[in-house]
This record gives C-alpha cells, sequence and structure tokens, in this order.
C-alpha cells in the first residue's frame, strides 16, 4: 500500500511540473512572433510593411498555404512562418522539408524541376515583402525604376554570408512613393554557381488581396526586360485559396514520408 502511494504521489508531480513547462514555452513562442524592432528598417520600408498590414500581424501568423494552379496540376504550398518548414503537394508528387533535409516523394519518377531550387522559392516570391525583415538582411536605397512614365523609388537588399541557399542573391524592392504600396520586385539569381550576378529579372506586383489583414498578392506577372527597362508582361501566376493561421500545423505534418528520398542539389 505505501509503495503505491508513493508511486501515485510520483506521478501526480511530474504531471504538475509539465503543465506549466507546455504553457511557458507557448508564451515565449508568441511574445518572440509580435516583437518588433522597427529600427533597424530604413523608414521609407517600415511604412511598406504599414501599407501591406503590418509587421506585427504578419508576426503572429503560424501557417501560411496557397495554390498555384498549372495546366496539368495544382501545387498546394503550406509554409511554417517561423521555421521555414514545407510542404508542397501536387498530382503524384510531394517534397518539403523538415528543418533538417529536402525531401522529395516522386514514384513514378516524372518530377523534371530541382526540389531543392525550389524549396521555398514560391513562398519568398509571394510573402513579399513581409520576407525583407528577416535576419540577415542588409538594404540600402537604390536607383528608382522607371516605368510607363511612373518613377518608383526602392532599395536593394543584400545578405549577409550563410543566409539561405544562396547568400550572393540580390532583390530589389520598388514602391509607390504615395501609398508606399510595394509595385516591382527585381532579383538576382546565384544557385548553384554562388557568383554575383548583375542580371536582374523583374516581377509586377499589383493585384492585391485582403488575407486576414494583410495585403497579399492575388497574381504576380513576370516582364520581358532589357536591363531596368521593362518590356511586355507575362501570363500572370495566379495564387488561389489562400490560408493564414496563428495555430501552427499537427506534428509530424512537415516530416519525410517513408517512401521520400532525401535530394541534394543537382548538378
Amino acid at each position: 500500500m505505501k509503495l503505491i502511494l508513493i508511486l501515485l504521489f510520483g506521478i501526480t508531480m511530474l504531471s504538475c511540473k509539465e503543465t506549466p513547462k507546455e504553457i511557458k514555452i507557448e508564451d515565449t513562442v508568441q511574445e518572440v512572433a509580435v516583437n518588433v524592432d522597427d529600427s533597424k528598417y530604413p523608414e521609407a520600408l517600415s511604412e511598406i510593411f504599414e501599407a501591406h498590414g503590418g509587421l506585427p500581424v504578419w508576426k503572429k501568423q503560424r501557417v501560411i498555404s496557397f495554390e498555384i494552379p498549372k495546366p496539368n496540376t495544382t501545387e498546394k504550398h503550406t509554409i511554417d512562418l517561423y521555421s521555414r518548414n514545407e510542404k508542397i503537394e501536387m498530382t503524384a508528387i510531394s517534397m518539403g522539408s523538415n528543418g533538417a533535409d529536402i525531401w522529395l516523394l516522386d514514384e513514378n519518377k516524372t518530377y523534371k524541376g530541382d526540389a531543392v531550387f525550389y524549396h521555398n522559392l514560391m513562398f519568398y516570391f509571394y510573402a513579399m515583402p513581409f520576407v525583407l525583415s528577416d535576419n540577415g538582411i542588409n538594404y540600402e536605397e537604390t536607383e528608382a525604376l522607371e516605368f510607363e512614365g511612373v518613377s518608383y523609388p526602392g532599395f536593394r537588399i543584400s545578405y549577409n554570408d550563410g543566409v539561405g541557399l544562396s547568400a550572393n542573391d540580390e532583390y530589389f524592392i520598388h514602391y509607390n512613393s504615395e501609398t508606399f504600396q510595394m509595385e516591382w520586385l527585381g532579383y538576382t539569381v546565384t544557385f548553384k554557381s554562388g557568383e554575383k550576378s548583375d542580371k536582374v529579372k523583374w516581377i509586377r506586383y499589383h493585384d492585391w488581396m485582403d488575407v486576414n489583414g494583410l495585403k497579399l498578392p492575388k497574381s504576380l506577372t513576370w516582364h520581358d526586360y532589357e536591363g531596368r527597362t521593362i518590356k511586355d508582361a507575362r501570363e500572370p501566376l495566379n495564387f488561389e485559396n489562400v490560408r493564414l493561421s496563428e495555430t501552427p500545423q499537427s506534428a509530424g505534418f512537415f516530416n519525410q514520408p517513408e517512401e521520400a528520398k532525401i535530394v541534394n542539389l543537382k548538378e
């Protein structure tokens, strides 16, 4: 009897210790999520964030998901905004990251892309301008972009060494000088080569929708270009069923499926 009482006491004490620990972890995550230091951003960039709903609202979100219709399938992207773990689901194919590896499930071997390169790529384009608040980023004013008689001021974005898969990538964000709404994104691609590039591609951001108080793209439009001269628009890339949530995904959602394989950078 005495032994049973001791065991019951031990179980009760263990339960009492575990519950406060879980609450404390949750409180800490929430506090970090809404703690925004505007002083590290140029004033105009803070205005851009505010024009799109504000960083405090963005940083309270835990998960974003969206769908991209393609000719033969629809891609569903789900991203944890804290860890940047990701899952992309399409017909007969899925891929993602679990914090340690990038994995690909392609039993029929029909995927022709590069899962490493595609990792977080569409998320990064889609989550502009908010992803430009990440750590390890440097900001400097850049030459205004001219399009159809309108001048769009902007910032050049560079990254500290070791940030992301391609730290030598550069971005150029250009905005409406009256509304501070983002209008254009220029970007270079240094993936694989690792060498800086002066070839800047251009995307127009002018089709917005409201999602949980944040202004996010309904579509993105790549343009032909010659240097900084913007030319004809290409077919827009549309986004559907966009969801934001302050609740994390269920445990194991981003884990590598048993049949999936770890993928490496293609040569």
